[in-house]
């Protein structure tokens, strides 16, 4: 084993803890949204989840819009509404190179979205951006799976860091190249260095979530956000090309495929991670890199509307057992013990 090695677990490892006695009477007593009426989730950067056609959906379903890249992204490409994704080099022209004026009371939101939130030039512009905007700018990286990189990234201002790499369904890193961190671990001891360092910065744990209970489970031991792509791009609406069984492509947003819904007709979507070829030649890139995506077709099962009732339902559920009427309270807040295999196979139906 190697030097510092452990042993780390991960969202089938764990149990979230019933309170002693819990004062809750009912699942109506608990507010499982924020102040501002969202919930802990976010749309994965993906252009197979969302873009400005469905923006809107999400947004009023309570869901945190981040919008994909797009390649060579002009002066125009800023939003003081919601996060835009950019490449570091095009962060670093648009942002960096020149000082954006922004309105008064109002703050620019980005992503800067990578897959290596571990680089020095990524830091280095982090550290030089919120020097440069401090609360003018609402600035969320990563990807990092070191719980060591997120504090260096507090200790420089992120607003929210991106927690995870290799555990989406549409990414092939940790497979193909053995790096990784498991999430559960990730989060909880990211969470422990923001407690007791008093850090302001957000965990947004993105990647790999298949079940509302690993959704849930996250939250407990501590994330702020989970991010969700490919949960999302099973939707009816999510951004994905739809087809029925023929082929045929079906606007996901018409009477058709409403229909199609209540026929109980299958609808597929188109799923891919944004690093794969396909992408790099969507956009025209010169050099095809390998690909660390994967490209695959998905069955839609469910529309947004459904899928986020019954996260919310099982949200408060959880919350309910825990006594936890407030979100803030149970993100972080809960007490979950690890359980052997043998105790998850007793369960898992």
């Amino acid at each position: 084993m190697g030097e510092n090695s452990k042993s780390l677990f991960d969202f089938d490892d764990i149990l979230i803890e019933p309170a002693t006695i819990s004062k809750i009477k009912s699942r109506t007593e608990i507010k499982s949204r924020n102040v501002w009426g969202m919930l802990p989730l976010m749309t994965a950067p993906m252009d197979t989840v969302i873009d400005e056609n469905n923006l809107h959906i999400f947004k009023n379903s309570g869901i945190t819009p981040i919008l994909p890249r797009i390649p060579n992204p002009t002066p125009e490409w800023i939003s003081y509404e919601h996060f835009l994704s950019y490449s570091l080099i095009d962060f670093k022209r648009l942002f960096l190179d020149e000082k954006v004026d922004t309105p008064l009371r109002k703050k620019i939101y980005v992503l800067i979205d990578i897959a290596n939130g571990h680089m020095y030039d990524l830091y280095e512009s982090v550290k030089t951006a919120k020097k440069m905007y401090g609360n003018d700018m609402c600035l969320m990286v990563g990807n990092v799976a070191n719980p060591k990189t997120f504090k260096e990234y507090c200790e420089v201002g992120a607003d929210l860091v991106r927690i995870g790499i290799g555990n989406g369904n549409g990414c092939l890193t940790t497979v193909q190249t053995g790096v990784g961190y498991p999430m559960a671990s990730l989060i909880e001891e990211c969470l422990y260095i923001k407690k007791t360092r008093g850090y302001k910065t957000e965990i947004v744990a993105d990647g790999g979530f298949k079940k509302y209970s690993d959704v849930i489970k996250a939250l407990a031991i501590g994330a702020d956000y989970v991010m969700l792509g490919s949960i999302l791009n099973k939707c009816l609406e999510s951004a994905g090309v739809t087809t029925n069984k023929n082929g045929e492509v079906i606007d996901q947003y018409s009477g058709t495929a409403k229909k199609y819904i209540e026929a109980d007709l299958p609808l597929f979507k188109t799923f891919r991670g944004m690093s794969t070829k396909e992408v790099q030649v969507d956009w025209g890139k010169d050099t095809i890199k390998t690909s660390e995506g994967v490209v695959r077709t998905n069955n839609v099962e469910y529309t947004l509307e459904g899928w986020v009732k019954n996260f919310e339902d099982y949200l408060k559920s959880a919350m309910s057992y825990t006594g936890k009427k407030e979100l803030r309270d149970f993100i972080g807040g809960v007490n979950y013990n690890h359980i052997t295999q043998n105790s998850f196979r007793r369960f898992d139906k």
